[in-house]
């Protein structure tokens, strides 16, 4: 564990909350290892039905604390070519979890959603941002390119334009535009984000968690592949899922006329 980030396991939810205000939650390597264990954990433990990441403070997360690394200290600069060497196991790592983990994620955004931070948010499953939330991609007005999957991401969320005008020109765009352009899940006023973020995990949580991974892993997957590629895929999950207790139970409320009471097996 890292003293900037504390990790819950509580009603089915593993709840993530970066705790670094001071710095706007910028993200360093040991918080961004934390997560990728967490996550990647939460794909194998069985009593885990969705994710919740949530941020201390008034911003979600300004990137990464670049100026911390780069620090004075020539001993405690990185050696050149330090970043291809890392980024593989460390951020590009987060978001690739992320996405694929078949556990639903939910984020929880206001302030400044920034850099990884915008990206954790757009590798998540839903996220839901205060309207008046700052959405930037620092790297065009830093002198770098962008890294955590913001070239991959950005383009299937919102459209190549749209991506451009973040990513190349650097605009900052609002929480209710980012919604509006379809990056986030939903913008509500800043006190509802927390509110509307656990009725919705809550929602998750309780959901056939099973059906739920795999399509997460479906809809990840069906870009990369031709439509038959993808039907047999489908078919795949539906084998799975048809031999699920929550697929008998769903049979079953709707026979009874209820809701349905899915346990996750």
């Amino acid at each position: 564990m890292t003293e900037h980030l504390r990790a819950a396991r509580v009603d089915g939810v593993l709840r993530l909350h970066l705790d670094k205000p001071a710095k706007r939650n910028a993200l360093d390597d040991a918080m961004v290892a934390v997560l990728i264990d967490e996550v990647d954990a939460a794909g194998r433990d069985e009593s885990v039905r969705a994710v919740l990441i949530t941020a201390e403070g008034d911003h979600f997360c300004s990137g990464f604390d670049i100026v911390g690394r780069n620090a004075d200290d020539a001993a405690s600069r990185p050696r050149i070519g330090a970043i291809q060497r890392r980024l593989p196991s460390e951020s590009h790592r987060l978001i690739s979890v992320l996405c694929t983990t078949q556990v639903p994620v939910v984020v929880a955004a206001k302030g400044w959603i920034a850099g990884i931070g915008l990206h954790v948010a757009a590798a998540a499953d839903f996220t839901v941002v205060a309207d008046d939330a700052r959405v930037w991609e620092p790297f065009s007005q830093r002198g770098f390119t962008p890294d955590s999957g913001g070239t991959w991401l950005l383009p299937r969320l919102v459209g190549l334009q749209r991506a451009r005008e973040l990513l190349v020109l650097g605009r900052t765009i609002t929480g209710a535009e980012a919604a509006e352009w379809g990056l986030v899940h939903g913008a509500v006023p800043t006190v509802d984000v927390e509110p509307t973020a656990e009725a919705l995990v809550a929602q998750l949580a309780a959901g056939p968690t099973v059906t739920l991974g795999l399509t997460k892993w479906l809809l990840q997957s069906s870009a990369e592949h031709t439509l038959e590629q993808h039907l047999r895929d489908e078919a795949f999950a539906i084998e799975l899922s048809s031999r699920s207790d929550d697929f008998r139970e769903g049979l079953q409320a709707f026979v009874d006329k209820r809701d349905p009471r899915f346990t996750g097996r």
